[in-house]
């Protein structure tokens, strides 16, 4: 089975909410809500990886030092194992914005349960919530 490295981040705002991200028609799990972030590419670190999709996603811009490791995920599916580390962000530059057909949400912790998430994403949310 092949093992597929992704980084994802929990951006908190001045309110203490976390963003999400719903993942749009025609990509896999469609519709369910999720933390952002993406795929590491052959050569990239984590933290690099997800300042570049920060960037491309949501056209935000933020830097390793705002980048905190906060837990991480490793899940089987049908087709690939998981294996995505958790970052906690709370300085950024922009505004976050859909770039590649998502719809955003500010969510508080204590209703993060309320959004349908990848089974990777679900045993997140109480380590997230108790951080929060």
């Amino acid at each position: 089975m092949k093992t597929v490295l992704v980084s994802a981040v929990a951006l908190i705002d001045v309110d203490g909410r976390v963003l999400l991200a719903q993942r749009p028609e025609g990509k896999s799990m469609a519709g369910l809500w999720e933390f952002p972030g993406g795929k590491v590419e052959t050569g990239e670190t984590p933290e690099v990886a997800l300042i570049r999709e920060l960037q491309e996603e949501l056209g935000i811009d933020t830097w390793q030092s705002c980048l905190a490791p906060l837990t991480f995920a490793s899940h089987s599916y049908d087709d690939f194992h998981l294996i995505m580390p958790l970052f906690v962000c709370r300085k950024w530059n922009g505004i976050p914005t859909p770039r590649e057909g998502q719809v955003l949400k500010w969510v508080r912790a204590n209703q993060l349960r309320d959004y349908p998430m990848p089974a990777a994403d679900i045993p997140l949310i109480p380590i997230l919530r108790d951080w929060i």
